[in-house]
C-alpha cells in the first residue's frame, strides 16, 4: 500500500515548489476539457495493449489462459461456480467502471507533478520533444527502486526489464505530452495512466499464461507493449501539438 501511497509524490513536490517559488496553482491545467480528450485519454492503453497481447496469444501456444483469468475474477466475487456471469456481467464491468476510478485516483498523483508543472515548463526550454524525452526518463528513473529492489517487476533479467520498461514509459511520456497540449488540461493523462495500469496489470496480464518466452513480450517490461506503445506515441505525434500548457509562457 505504501506504494501507492508514494504515486502522490510527484504532487506533493510540485506543490511544495509552488509554494517556495510563489507559483498560483490555480495557473496549472486542472481546468475540465472537452470530453472527446477524456474518451482518447480512456481508449488508447486498450488498443495499443490489444496488439501487443493480441500478437503474444496468437503466436505462443497456450499463452491465453482465459479459463484461469475468469476463475480468478468471478473468485474474487464468490461466484466461482458462475465463472462466465462472475467474469463478463461482474468483474470486467466493475474494472471497466469503478476499477477506472480507483485507479484514477492513484494515477492522478503523477501526473500532477509530471504532466501538470512539470513537463509544460520543460517544454517551455525545450520544445515537445525534448519536454517529453527529459519527462520521460524521470519518470521512469522515479520507478527504477520499486523494479530493482521492490516487488514491481516480471522476474525476467532486470537489464532486460529496465530497458523495455525505460523506452515503453518514455513512448507513454509522447502520448500524454501530446494529450496535454491538444486538451490544455491534465485529466486525459492522469485517465490514460490509470487506463494503462488498469488494462494492462489487471485485465491482459490475467489473461496470459507465463509460459515459454511470454514474460519476456508482455507485462510493462515486456518488448511486445514497448513496441506498440511506441507505434501509438509516433501515429499520436505526427499530429501537431501545437496548443500552450496552461500557466506557462513559452518562450
Amino acid at each position: 500500500m505504501l506504494d501507492r501511497f508514494a504515486m502522490w509524490g510527484p504532487t506533493g513536490a510540485a506543490v511544495i515548489t509552488c509554494w517556495i517559488c510563489r507559483i498560483d496553482i490555480r495557473t496549472l491545467g486542472w481546468q475540465w476539457p472537452s470530453t472527446r480528450w477524456l474518451v482518447l485519454g480512456y481508449c488508447v492503453p486498450p488498443l495499443y495493449s490489444a496488439v501487443a497481447y493480441l500478437c503474444v496469444w496468437a503466436f505462443i501456444p497456450q499463452a491465453f489462459a482465459l479459463d484461469a483469468f475468469m476463475s480468478a475474477v468471478a473468485g474474487a466475487y464468490n461466484l466461482a461456480d458462475y465463472k462466465v456471469f462472475g467474469t463478463f456481467v461482474v468483474g470486467i464491468p466493475l474494472l471497466l467502471t469503478v476499477g477506472i476510478i480507483a485507479s484514477l485516483t492513484w494515477a492522478l498523483g503523477e501526473e500532477l507533478g509530471w504532466r501538470d508543472f512539470l513537463f509544460p515548463r520543460l517544454m517551455a526550454r525545450f520544445g515537445f520533444r525534448g519536454a517529453c524525452l527529459i519527462s520521460g526518463l524521470i519518470w521512469a528513473v522515479w520507478h527504477y527502486p520499486g523494479l530493482v529492489w521492490g516487488h514491481y517487476n516480471a522476474g525476467t533479467n532486470p537489464v532486460y526489464a529496465l530497458t523495455c520498461f525505460t523506452l515503453s514509459i518514455t513512448a507513454a511520456a509522447f502520448i500524454s505530452g501530446w494529450l496535454r497540449l491538444r486538451s490544455g488540461s491534465v485529466w486525459p493523462c492522469a485517465l490514460l495512466h490509470a487506463s494503462h495500469n488498469l488494462f494492462v496489470q489487471s485485465i491482459f496480464d490475467g489473461l496470459t499464461a507465463k509460459t515459454g518466452p511470454v514474460l519476456y513480450l508482455t507485462t510493462e517490461f515486456g518488448l511486445a507493449l514497448t513496441l506498440t506503445t511506441g507505434l501509438a506515441a509516433w501515429i499520436l505525434c505526427r499530429y501537431p501539438a501545437a496548443r500552450q500548457p496552461a500557466g506557462v509562457a513559452l518562450q
